[in-house]
């Protein structure tokens, strides 16, 4: 199938974006399929209590401080509020810790449309790479103000861009703003198995200090109706599918997946996105495993964009969930690999689900 290419159809390999710093800024709002995320539309699971305690809290935390009571002097004629108010966490953050695809995502998206003013959303890496375009006091100055600032995937893979983090997260709560994170680990434990510097974990705890830990629960709701490995096509079913795509009026790429994980390398991971405009299903064929940790991490980077704009995939070789070999789902990155692989296996279904 290598062989025979489809010429009709776009490469993402032909795509070079490289985004500007005002580009990026830009991008700092949630995914389109959390567009009209709501604490009323999360659907906690009632087998696992701690959802809908997450969302309780998140709740009291997005919440404005209700007015001061008018009255006469000292307070008399003043009404009394008739429901005790929740209060809400007194650290300036909130970190949601769980296992992925319990709701973490929706209950942040939530959380920034249920607050006023000026707010930024972003992953991890989108911050780092704002730093990276404007510099530190740049950056520093974008976000400076901000009422609430959410960060997506705060997982570690470079112990610099964490260090970077928390000294972001020190100097923005200082001036007032707020912060909810999500991560498949809590914050104390940041670089578990994979960085032991002194000064690295006393960055992390100091990063913790400011955060309200909650713990959530629960199963893949991606993988509640999706058994088994991603769906791998045939060569004859790959090229239906082609057909089938450009028949719809849709857009489809087609790209060998070992050129495309050589060009993830030649893109940085913050403009992922821009390689995904127009785009409404993703090709790849001769799929193999991975065995290069740097490019398996790449990967990952490019399926959690691919997923955000829940485009779905048509591949064929072996299935995508088995891509991360060599031990990867022994090491230190294993929730980052597991999360890819669920992600992976609802985005090769006939379904997407939002």
């Amino acid at each position: 199938m290598s062989s025979d290419p489809q010429h009709s159809s776009a490469r993402l390999i032909d795509r070079h974006p490289n985004i500007s710093g005002a580009e990026l800024v830009a991008t700092l709002v949630p995914p389109p399929q959390f567009d009209h995320a709501s604490f009323d539309s999360y659907r906690p699971d009632p087998e696992y209590p701690s959802q809908e305690e997450a969302r309780s809290l998140l709740r009291s935390f997005t919440e404005p401080e209700p007015p001061a009571a008018r009255g006469g002097f000292f307070g008399f004629g003043r009404k009394k509020q008739t429901e005790p108010r929740q209060s809400a966490p007194a650290k300036p953050g909130v970190y949601l810790d769980g296992g992925f695809g319990v709701g973490k995502t929706h209950l942040l998206a939530a959380a920034w449309h249920a607050t006023a003013g000026r707010k930024y959303f972003g992953t991890f890496i989108q911050y780092t790479a704002l730093v990276g375009a404007l510099g530190y006091d740049g950056a520093l100055g974008v976000l400076q103000g901000a009422r609430l600032i959410c960060i997506d995937e705060f997982e570690l893979d470079d112990p610099g861009d964490t260090m970077l983090m928390t000294r972001l997260i020190k100097d923005l709560t200082s001036t007032g703003s707020r912060f909810i994170a999500t991560s498949n680990t809590p914050p104390n434990a940041l670089g578990e198995g994979r960085f032991a510097a002194a000064d690295f974990m006393r960055e992390i705890q100091a990063m913790a200090d400011r955060f309200t830990t909650v713990r959530i629960d629960g199963v893949d709701y991606r993988q509640r109706d999706i058994e088994g490995d991603a769906v791998a096509l045939d060569v004859d079913a790959y090229r239906f599918a082609l057909a089938d795509v450009a028949a719809s009026g849709e857009r489809m790429t087609d790209d060998d997946f070992q050129q495309l994980i050589a060009h993830l390398a030649t893109v940085h991971p913050s403009s992922y996105v821009g390689m995904l405009d127009g785009v409404q299903c993703i090709g790849l064929r001769d799929v193999h495993e991975l065995t290069d940790q740097s490019a398996a991490l790449r990967f990952v980077a490019f399926i959690d964009r691919v997923y955000d704009a829940q485009i779905p995939i048509r591949a064929t070789g072996v299935p995508l969930t088995s891509v991360f070999g060599g031990g990867m789902l022994d090491g230190g990155y294993r929730k980052k690999y597991l999360r890819c692989m669920s992600r992976l296996n609802a985005l090769t279904s006939s379904e997407l689900e939002a």
